[in-house]
């Protein structure tokens, strides 16, 4: 399968436009070595084929698209390589570019030169589905333009696939992390509220487990992430405090759902107890994490650690 890193940051992208904390200013000014990311996304191909799978619509999903010519192949006067979009949680960063995706449509027969809606095809569990029908009624302003040919992910491991990309293999497990801000269950979370999801193409055998969002490694999970030849895991925070300490807000990385990279317990620990052969990489990455500068002390013990840190644009085949 062929992997594509849309976009590597946290909600807000980085710089996050209202931002001047020691990151976000350096970039602007040229005085930090560092690169620019737009909000965290995946697009996921198999072997061999054109179609594939974009795992969340971040807000800067055309820019993305722009930027990565995989995803406008230009077979017709309206085309994509989207065959379909799976979200791991209803959280705003991630859902937000689906109202971008709402031109889709097929041509219409019984219209000549015309055009019918065509849904698009969305994965999400029971629980994102609600939020986004409620909450932050996506669904319900897309039924105005393309609609959304909605599928429910079982939380049970049960495997499924997404038509036009048969070669690829989709389980999905939920997560200890927090449900978006504005969903009835953000403080009382209900299974479902943040997946990860192991990818498998069968032709070549590859895995990869996705995990943007991801609080706590619990036996399952960790065992998921052990059986993957690569990980794409939360690296929004590298420390626990980090918000606080940086005077962005007063909440902790645990408390809103994002495990912090270094510490007893961080993700780095966590990593470390992988197989040697397993590719460890970390997305979803916030405006305020120090591993965001290339010359930082917390950079190079990610690097000595043997993991990369996502940046927008990397490619990755497996």
């Amino acid at each position: 399968m062929r992997i594509t890193v849309l976009g590597s940051a946290a909600g807000g992208g980085f710089p996050q436009w209202n931002c001047n904390c020691r990151n976000c200013a350096g970039l602007r000014a040229g005085t930090l070595r560092t690169k620019a990311r737009t909000q965290s996304s995946i697009f996921i191909r198999p072997d061999g084929g054109a179609d594939g799978v974009l795992f969340n619509a971040s807000p800067d999903i055309l820019a993305q698209i722009r930027a990565n010519p995989e995803l406008q192949p230009g077979r017709a006067l309206r085309d994509s390589a989207i065959a379909g979009v799976v979200l791991m949680d209803g959280q705003i960063d991630h859902v937000t570019g689906l109202f971008m995706l709402r031109e889709r449509s097929r041509p219409a027969p019984e219209r000549p030169g015309g055009r019918a809606p065509d849904p698009l095809p969305l994965w999400c569990t029971d629980a994102v589905a609600e939020d986004l029908t409620t909450g932050h009624p996506v669904f319900r302003v897309l039924g105005h333009y393309c609609g959304v040919d909605r599928h429910a992910i079982a939380l049970d491991g049960t495997p499924f696939e997404v038509p036009g990309v048969p070669d690829l293999l989709f389980r999905a497990m939920p997560l200890d992390s927090k449900a978006a801000p504005y969903s009835p269950h953000r403080e009382r979370g209900e299974p479902g509220d943040n997946l990860g999801i192991t990818v498998t193409d069968r032709r070549s055998g590859g895995r990869l487990f996705y995990a943007p969002g991801l609080a706590a490694v619990t036996p399952a999970v960790f065992d998921a992430m052990s059986n993957a030849d690569a990980v794409m895991v939360d690296g929004t925070f590298w420390t626990d405090d980090e918000m606080i300490t940086t005077g962005a807000g007063p909440q902790r990385a645990r408390a809103i759902g994002h495990l912090p990279q270094s510490g007893e317990g961080g993700m780095l620990e966590v990593m470390a107890r992988l197989p040697a052969a397993t590719r460890k990489l970390l997305i979803h990455i916030n405006n305020t994490n120090p591993i965001l500068d290339e010359d930082s002390a917390p950079r190079a013990e990610v690097a000595r650690a043997g993991v990369e840190v996502c940046e927008d644009g990397m490619h990755i085949e497996l």
